[in-house]
């Protein structure tokens, strides 16, 4: 049963007015006002770096012990949010993982389409990779930022590049095409994701490109040989299936893939931890996926 705070949480969200007509701009600013609730803790270092052209952030949490590093992607359908909206949410993973999390500024669309976000992804984990210090990477991402992470490990197999040690993906957005069937069957009980929004980014993002490309939509990606995956999704949210099916897709291309379907939780319900015990509950479990995934390593399992 979900929390009380959660189902106080739920009747805010379903009292807004369902935003219509807005522009970017627009949705990028109302985001960012409902970011700026979270403050992250003050005992969090946040340092802005340059990852070979790309903009990045560390964030340090106190008492670093872990030797991995997390890579991270934020959400926003490629057309909206910042590292900065995501520093609440990151500080989190940092202090429960115990690890440096590098936060990547990708371009958004729809002034830079596909395939900006994932050649910005990309160029990040080189620079990552070539520093030498941080050998022992874990991707992950939320929403469209799931699915950036996806396309990145894609296309790092296929450039035959060493792979991070594996992957935790929140409410991925990973079919650009909007196909599963939760798209409907979940539309009275998702107080997110509408159809307009949704489609419109996907849209903006893909351009002049089709939204089925396996770069675009990783769903409809070959998913064999690659690193372990953590998936995290709500039963209540219209990308359900994309989550599920990608899940499938995995394990029927022989790909180590952990999915957790949580009953009640929405789109993203992580990132509201600071007001929700779910979320922060959430957090832990990817907390956990992370430290297996780095003490695999360590005791030379993969």
């Amino acid at each position: 049963m979900a929390s009380p705070e959660f189902s106080a949480f739920l009747n805010t969200l379903r009292s807004r007015p369902t935003p219509t007509g807005l522009s970017i701009a627009e949705l990028r600013q109302r985001f960012s006002t409902l970011a700026a609730q979270f403050a992250p803790d003050p005992d969090l270092q946040f340092q802005p770096v340059d990852a070979d052209g790309v903009s990045a952030e560390w964030c340090v949490p106190p008492g670093v012990q872990s030797n991995g590093v997390l890579f991270f992607l934020h959400g926003g359908g490629y057309c909206i949010a910042s590292v900065r909206d995501y520093r609440d949410f990151v500080g989190r993973l940092a202090k429960a993982t115990r690890c440096r999390v590098l936060s990547v500024e990708y371009r958004l669309a729809p002034e830079h389409p596909f395939p900006a976000a994932l050649n910005d992804a990309i160029r990040a984990y080189r620079w990552l990779r070539a520093s030498k210090l941080h050998q022992n990477i874990v991707v992950g991402g939320d929403s469209a930022g799931g699915g950036l992470s996806m396309a990145l490990l894609i296309s790092l197999r296929d450039a035959d590049e060493p792979p991070p040690c594996g992957a935790f993906l929140i409410s991925p957005s990973t079919d650009l095409a909007k196909e599963g069937a939760s798209m409907q069957s979940r539309a009275a009980v998702d107080p997110i994701i509408t159809p307009e929004t949704t489609l419109r980014y996907a849209k903006a993002y893909a351009g002049e490109r089709s939204v089925r490309e396996p770069l675009i939509s990783p769903l409809y990606a070959d998913l064999g040989n690659l690193p372990p995956l953590f998936i995290m999704v709500g039963d209540c949210e219209r990308l359900l299936d994309d989550s599920t099916r990608l899940a499938d897709r995995a394990r029927e291309a022989d790909t180590q893939v952990t999915i957790e379907i949580w009953d009640e939780m929405i789109h993203i319900w992580p990132f509201f931890a600071s007001l929700l015990p779910e979320g922060r509950a959430a957090i832990q479990r990817v907390a956990e996926f992370v430290d297996g995934r780095l003490e695999a390593v360590r005791k030379g399992h993969d």
